[in-house]
């Protein structure tokens, strides 16, 4: 099917990100919050962002107004029914999603499909949720989404061969890359990136290295372009925790529990950069570690 309109939920980091490259690939989109100051705070940012691209050369003003006026801003979810497709892009809790989708679900179109940006999150388990496990599948978008070139494509167990082409066509209209992954816990890419981000916090929590040691050993001796403490915080500490638990709940295997000082963060509200106190400590300039 030929998809023109999305609606993406959740005006988040991820949210505004998605709506940002659907909007300048030339999809009308609407974005749904419950919070008017998250659409308007998404709404600026998406204007930053691409006058960022229009002074680096990367696109045309006149893009850039075309594709603002494509995006359009509701704190009424039923209104994201008459899209094409729906990409849910909420926080990271699977009872969040189910209740977004369930509430949803009544005002689809029939032919609409419906998708997750979970990062972690069985696809097979959300779509056993509504009324089209047919024409849902995960969509996963890495951040920043507008710099990002890949998007993983994951394929629950009642997922057809149309949705999945149907995304694909989507993935490559916005000239981004896709890797087709299977419905286990994390995927591809959290399933190898989180236990190495887990391995460091033991590192750290074990006393082998402090947080500037341990990031600038992965930099400098890996050629990581950020260390794992850095990037866990730009994540969210909340994100990797919660990921975390999902890899060792879903395998049932001890090499996926959850580092006790990771959780300690958590617990302190201390979960990176969006708080402004993580691994390091932003209300400094430059970056203070806390470890």
């Amino acid at each position: 099917m030929t998809i023109e309109t999305v609606g993406v939920v959740g005006a988040g980091q991820m949210g505004n990100g998605i709506a940002h490259v659907l909007a300048l690939a030339g999809y009308r989109v609407k974005l749904n919050d419950i919070s008017r100051e998250a659409l308007d705070t998404a709404s600026g940012l998406i204007r930053r962002n691409m006058d960022r691209q229009v002074s680096r050369g990367k696109i045309a003003e006149s893009e850039r107004d075309a594709a603002l006026d494509r995006i359009s801003m509701t704190m009424t979810l039923g209104e994201l029914g008459a899209a094409d497709l729906v990409i849910e892009a909420a926080t990271e809790r699977e009872t969040v999603k189910q209740a977004i989708f369930e509430d949803l679900t009544p005002h689809l179109k029939p032919h609409t499909i419906l998708t997750s940006n979970t990062s972690s999150i069985s696809i097979t388990r959300l779509a056993s949720r509504t009324d089209r496990p047919e024409k849902f599948m995960g969509f996963h978008f890495m951040n920043p989404v507008p710099v990002m070139q890949l998007v993983e494509l994951i394929r629950g167990i009642a997922t057809d061969d149309e949705t999945y082409r149907s995304c694909l066509g989507v993935v490559e209209r916005l000239g981004k890359t896709a890797a087709s992954a299977e419905d286990f816990p994390a995927f591809i890419v959290n399933r190898i990136l989180m236990p190495m981000i887990n391995e460091a916090v033991y590192t750290l929590y074990e006393g082998v290295g402090s947080v500037a040691s341990i990031d600038s050993a992965m930099k400098l001796g890996t050629n990581h372009p950020m260390g794992p403490l850095e990037l866990a915080d730009f994540i969210g500490l909340d994100t990797c925790l919660a990921i975390m638990n999902v890899l060792h709940d879903g395998l049932a295997d001890t090499k996926y529990r959850p580092c006790p000082l990771l959780t300690k963060y958590v617990e302190a509200g201390w979960l990176g950069r969006k708080t402004q106190r993580g691994f390091y400590d932003y209300r400094a300039t430059p970056p203070v570690p806390t470890r």
